[in-house]
């Protein structure tokens, strides 16, 4: 079985809006959207409804009347289906060619490429080398309000002290 000459297919149809009624709001011209909310290529016509914003098809992109397609709000199988009453057949300007959308387009991501870049990193601020445990000098012993210093290190004059305030340390610690 060959495929004869005369093989028949169905003719090329212009696209139509399926619905007569449209909304009594003023059209929505595509100019007044941002590039990234509306597609124009023919397969997948649509935009960012204005009113739910959830992306709805064009209908009749080729005819006189475009017009966005009745929709539900929210997502499809999550959300519960509420028309949108506002946005649903409303008439759509189309006064941007496909040439202007896909610059638009791209000037856009360019433009936020810019704008995503994280700042230079900063250069971490040099910090002094700590010096040798053996070179470190002992500290001496300051004089305190009521008792003279001699210039003693510390840790002699805390070993000295200690028997008078160990009782009320271990006190604290087991208070604790």
């Amino acid at each position: 079985m060959s495929a004869s000459p005369l093989e028949h297919t169905a003719r090329f149809r212009r696209s139509r809006t399926r619905s007569r009624t449209t909304n009594a709001r003023p059209a929505l011209a595509i100019s007044t959207l941002r590039p990234h909310q509306y597609d124009l290529r023919p397969a997948c016509a649509s935009l960012v409804c204005p009113e739910c914003e959830t992306w709805v098809p064009i209908t009749g992109l080729g005819t006189k009347t475009p017009k966005v397609v009745p929709h539900d709000t929210g997502r499809a199988g999550k959300d519960a289906a509420i028309r949108c009453h506002l946005g649903s057949n409303r008439l759509v300007i189309v006064n941007v060619t496909v040439k202007q959308w896909l610059e638009r387009l791209e000037d856009g991501h360019a433009e936020s490429g810019r704008r995503r870049r994280p700042p230079p990193a900063l250069p971490k601020p040099k910090v002094a080398v700590a010096p040798a445990v053996g070179r470190i000098a002992p500290q001496k012993q300051t004089p305190a309000v009521d008792e003279p210093g001699d210039g003693r290190p510390i840790w002699p004059l805390r070993e000295v002290k200690w028997p008078s305030t160990e009782s009320a340390v271990r006190d604290t610690d087991t208070r604790r």
